[in-house]
């Protein structure tokens, strides 16, 4: 079907909060010819964010970080609501991906980054959400990594570890990195781990 379109009837605003969601009555082309019928569609909004994985290629580490997630509260234990994911946020009016990256390892992990590549821009959950992502690797020194870290006005409360790669994908194959970013991204880097070691040094 060469012809996609969509169009939408009604635009609604049902909630407005620290996120906001819109609820969309729209119509979209069929692959056999003509229109659907009109459906509805709640979409959660939130904007374009950045995701940077902070790698240091001389000590082979990674960092990793933890913080409460109110998305994974209804897992069978408390414990498991807070989740090891890597450096992330929001872009802010003005701001390109990359200042947001920078931005965000120093606000969550205390970090300079000193050179970035982008390894991806993606959408994380079309199906419900419009969030749209820019995901990068950055190269960092770990040698003065760790301690609790954030921004208070964002209750922010992370604690941060520098982990060796081997240690890193144990926990992904293990199960223990359970959302979907940090995973994309320490697999990236286990594809590409050699090559960028070499690069950056």
């Amino acid at each position: 079907m060469s012809d996609k379109r969509f169009r939408i009837v009604k635009e609604e605003m049902p909630f407005k909060g620290f996120f906001n969601i819109k609820k969309y009555t729209l119509e979209h082309t069929l692959y056999n010819g003509g229109w659907s019928s009109q459906i509805v569609r709640e979409v959660f909004h939130r904007g374009n964010c950045v995701a940077v994985l902070l790698y240091d290629p001389e000590r082979d580490e990674v960092v990793i970080i933890e913080q409460f997630r109110a998305g994974a509260i209804l897992k069978s234990s408390q414990e498991e609501a807070w989740l090891l994911e890597i450096v992330a946020g929001a872009m802010e009016a003005g701001e390109t991906a990359e200042d947001v990256a920078r931005r965000e390892a120093m606000e969550e992990a205390g970090c300079e980054v000193q050179e970035m590549i982008k390894i991806r821009e993606f959408f994380t959950s079309p199906g419900g959400t419009s969030e749209y992502l820019t995901l990068f690797c950055g190269r960092v020194d770990t040698r003065e990594v760790g301690g609790v870290h954030g921004v208070d006005h964002e209750d922010e409360d992370i604690a941060v570890s520098s982990l060796p790669f081997e240690e890193v994908w144990q926990l992904l194959e293990n199960g223990r990195i359970e959302s979907a970013i940090p995973i994309i991204a320490i697999q990236w880097l286990a594809l590409n781990r050699t090559e960028l070691r070499q690069r950056w040094r």
